[in-house]
């Protein structure tokens, strides 16, 4: 690897041992990859996926601490993924004991690190880091040292910012030394599509849905969707970021997608249009038939599949302002049409602390409470974790929680019947 003066005197020790290791660490990573430079980053913030305290993870631990005695903290503030404990969140005196001795006990610990290294608040834990009320939401062109995978996906593509997947703690280290190696998503080349989706359904489809299907057919590489402005319009506004952030999420756990351009609504894509696309591009029509035959695909693990559920999940990754609201609605409605005045599945609505303060100073507040809905900032991923939350049977109208655990899918419209009407579930 090419390294600049600055760079190549961080690598020999000139400014302590460990911010050499950082280097190197970094030089390595990007060498795997076939980078042949570093690029600074220029993200006012970053983020970090490593959010959870879990007690076998010692070295990441130890690592942190030889940051903190040698200096090396971080040159852009950051923000982190979800706390993975909630006591408002149900859980009975053994899911709470594996929870607190056995799983998070070093919870505490870890985030006095995390505020040492530079974290931007103390509640500044979500995987949805670009929402207003967070303030973690860079430029379009801004190099980032980000990771996790639902974020770094809304990134790249619906706010043009550009970063690659990176592991938990690679972040950290790019923004220590305020370099990362320039490689893929970061490049011109890495951006173009090799693929076209094309989307012909006869109604919106679900964003969790689409993302799923797309996101196992085109795995990591990057697609180039014509069709879906049809449904979303062509104007990235609320509602249509709302639906990117949950269909990305889905592209990025269903598959490995990091990069994803709309036709006719993304910043690239409005700029350059097909010109993004590789010759000889691969192609893959998603009809009705599709996504149908996708979602009967899913794998049921739960012991008993047609067992009663007895949590249910929404928001993951967290739920914007407005889809807080927007689901009140819906929530209400349901219990009044089927005669229930709380919802019959305990039911837990996850969004960014700084989304559920601002949630907190409307009447929709009130009057979700009163539906019997809960709302917390975890991570339903985290929670799921635990090997006896795991064996209950758990429904979600989230994919990325579906991929990673056995909760079961459904889709929004279901997942209303489910905890305001009960019964079948299939």
């Amino acid at each position: 690897m090419k390294l600049t003066e600055e760079q190549q005197a961080i690598l020999d020790g000139e400014k302590g041992e460990t911010l050499a290791k950082v280097m190197k660490t970094l030089v390595m990573y990007g060498e795997a990859f076939g980078a042949e430079t570093m690029v600074p980053v220029t993200s006012k913030y970053n983020h970090l996926v490593t959010s959870f305290g879990l007690g076998v993870i010692a070295p990441v631990y130890d690592l942190m601490e030889q940051l903190i005695e040698a200096g090396a903290l971080s040159k852009q503030q950051f923000s982190a993924d979800p706390r993975p404990l909630d006591p408002n969140v149900p859980a009975n005196f053994l899911q709470k004991l594996i929870f607190n001795k056995f799983m998070y006990n070093k919870q505490d610990f870890y985030e006095g690190q995390l505020q040492k290294l530079g974290l931007m608040e103390k509640d500044a834990f979500t995987c949805t880091c670009y929402m207003d009320e967070v303030g973690n939401k860079p430029e379009k062109g801004e190099v980032l040292s980000w990771s996790e995978s639902s974020a770094v996906v809304y990134a790249n593509s619906v706010l043009g910012a550009r970063c690659n997947r990176n592991s938990g703690i690679m972040d950290l280290m790019g923004s220590i030394v305020g370099y990362v190696p320039y490689f893929g998503l970061l490049t011109d080349e890495g951006r173009k599509a090799s693929w076209i989706v094309k989307v012909e359904t006869k109604k919106k489809p679900e964003a969790q849905l689409l993302g799923s299907a797309i996101g196992m057919k085109v795995m990591e590489d990057v697609p180039y969707i014509e069709g879906l402005d049809r449904w979303i319009g062509t104007e990235l506004n609320e509602e249509a970021c709302t639906y990117l952030k949950d269909f990305g999420a889905a592209t990025a756990s269903n598959g490995a997608v990091g990069l994803y351009h709309v036709d006719n609504l993304t910043p690239e894509a409005k700029e350059c249009g097909k010109a993004l696309v590789k010759e000889n591009a691969n192609v893959y029509v998603i009809d009705d038939e599709e996504l149908k035959r996708v979602k009967q695909n899913y794998p049921i693990v739960w012991k008993q599949p047609n067992a009663k559920p007895k949590l249910c999940f929404v928001g993951c990754p967290h739920m914007s302002l407005q889809q807080l609201k927007d689901w009140t609605d819906k929530v209400e409605a349901g219990l009044q049409k089927y005669g229930n005045k709380k919802v019959v599945i305990p039911t837990v609505f996850t969004a960014a602390p700084g989304v559920l303060k601002e949630f907190e100073q409307t009447d929709y507040a009130r009057r979700l409470k009163a539906t019997g809905v809960i709302t917390s900032y975890i991570c339903p991923l985290m929670y799921m974790n635990n090997p006896l939350c795991a064996k209950m049977p758990v429904v979600t109208s989230s994919n990325k929680l579906r991929t990673y655990t056995t909760a079961r899918y459904f889709t929004d419209d279901e997942i209303l019947l489910l905890i305001t009407r009960g019964g079948r579930r299939s």
